[in-house]
């Protein structure tokens, strides 16, 4: 069985300002991972490594904007400067444009879901990918954070729900893809978690009902996500690739 062990890895988070990228930049740090975090709002992120590096982590923070291939690049390069070749990739930067329908959303809306969730994944994998291919690396690790909403979905999450169903597909054709270089990508679908994106849902007054859908009667919380994040981080997932982990308390197979 491979080791859960992820100590010494370079672990490289997008969209760590806030949310799952937050959470786990201190879950994998705490575990002896370095870090590196990725996002547009850096003052946060300063923030978030200066808890990090009090607490005896090793993280670093950079400016990203995922829709942006320089800035990607740019990203990349600076973090290995700063911490080593990227061991772990975790497309994690996500976006929602409120509570619309398919019908009222406007391009702008869907240009800056789509462009951030899938279109940037896409950027900074293949970013990625060129690193370890030109410096004829041993392999690689890419985890995309996407969505049980890849599956099944309520009104009001579109293009949201879209860009992760497609975010699903991609983690399945990078996989066979990636595999030539031995790189391996799986993804991570959480349920519904209290976030910026799902906070409009959750502290909302559909909020006591909506969970009664939820063979476990609760709402997620970021630890649930902690055990999955560990495995695929680590070499305990070496002979998987192209797999999508649900982690929402039975949701996607609730009763209809």
């Amino acid at each position: 069985m491979g080791s859960f062990d992820i100590s010494g890895r370079h672990v490289a988070i997008t969209g760590a300002s806030s949310g799952f990228g937050h959470h786990f930049a201190g879950v994998l740090a705490s575990r002896g991972a370095k870090v590196s975090l990725g996002a547009r709002r850096v003052d946060k992120l300063d923030v978030r490594v200066q808890e990090i590096r009090n607490n005896g982590g090793q993280a670093a923070p950079f400016a990203l904007d995922v829709r942006n291939s320089d800035s990607i690049r740019a990203f990349i390069d600076a973090a290995e400067a700063a911490l080593g070749p990227i061991d772990v990739l975790i497309n994690n930067a996500g976006v929602e444009a409120g509570a619309k329908t398919y019908n009222m959303i406007d391009e702008d809306d869907w240009d800056f879901v789509m462009e951030t969730n899938l279109k940037g994944a896409w950027l900074t994998s293949k970013a990625y990918t060129e690193k370890i291919i030109q410096g004829k690396r041993k392999g690689g690790n890419i985890i995309m954070i996407s969505s049980i909403t890849d599956t099944r979905t309520i009104k009001g999450q579109f293009p949201y729900a879209v860009s992760k169903g497609a975010l699903t597909r991609m983690t399945e054709v990078m996989a066979l893809e990636g595999a030539k270089w031995n790189i391996r990508v799986n993804a991570l679908a959480p349920g519904y978690v209290l976030t910026d994106v799902s906070r409009i849902l959750l502290e909302s007054e559909r909020a006591p009902e909506f969970v009664k859908g939820i063979p476990m009667r609760r709402f997620g919380e970021f630890e649930d996500l902690d055990g999955p994040l560990l495995l695929l981080a680590s070499d305990a997932s070496s002979y998987m690739t192209g797999s999508v982990i649900a982690v929402d308390g039975g949701h996607i197979c609730a009763s209809l």
